[in-house]
């Protein structure tokens, strides 16, 4: 569905970014939860956004160009732009420094108005972490759209998965009248790519 993608800037700032009108669909994620590889995946690219095995790689805003359409077959294509955030929970990073990326992310997250959508990546091997849940909280306070992206559900059972996505949406259920969308996915099997895609291009349908 996605028909083309291109790189378009890292910017260490909001006053850095790009100056384009297009819905902006937005990543992030925990340290270390498996985002480039999603955005890879998702994308069809495997070099798009940079994989390390060194947690906290990404600490600038990245945003990328992206041509989609469909379906149905024949439909007229949308322009978005796919923005990869800086991850939040850096363990070896100082407190200044977290502030720092903290202040960059929820700048976006808060006055980015072409934002359309967050979609929030969390580990589906872990119970609820505090951190994870206390980030949905503020995304909720502050009215921010978000969508729960379960990763690495490769490395899980069929039973381990279903068992561990019933605990979790048990702990948002603690937090949230109404629980976010979760999404199962995997890097490897492509799991959940076209439901992804599927929802960006019905909010591109009812934004356009």
């Amino acid at each position: 569905m996605i028909r083309d993608i291109r790189f378009l800037r890292s910017s260490p700032g909001l006053k850095d970014m790009p100056d384009f009108e297009y819905p902006e669909f937005a990543f992030i994620g925990r340290s270390n939860v498996g985002k480039s590889s999603l955005i890879n995946m998702l994308c069809g690219r495997k070099g798009l956004a940079k994989t390390s095995g060194t947690p906290g790689k990404t600490r600038l805003i990245n945003h990328f160009s992206v041509t989609s359409h469909g379906p149905p077959p024949g439909s007229k294509p949308h322009e978005w732009l796919l923005v990869d955030l800086p991850g939040y929970g850096f363990a070896k990073l100082s407190k200044e420094q977290r502030e720092k990326f903290e202040g960059l992310i929820r700048g976006y997250l808060m006055k980015r108005e072409n934002l359309a959508c967050t979609f929030l990546l969390i580990d589906s091997r872990l119970p609820a972490q505090k951190i994870d849940l206390s980030f949905m909280n503020w995304l909720g306070d502050n009215g921010i759209s978000f969508v729960i992206l379960f990763t690495k559900t490769d490395k899980l059972s069929k039973n381990q998965l279903q068992s561990n996505l019933k605990s979790y949406r048990g702990s948002l259920a603690e937090h949230w009248e109404e629980i976010p969308l979760v999404i199962p996915t995997s890097a490897i099997s492509n799991l959940g790519k076209e439901e992804i895609l599927s929802l960006i291009q019905q909010m591109l349908s009812e934004i356009l």
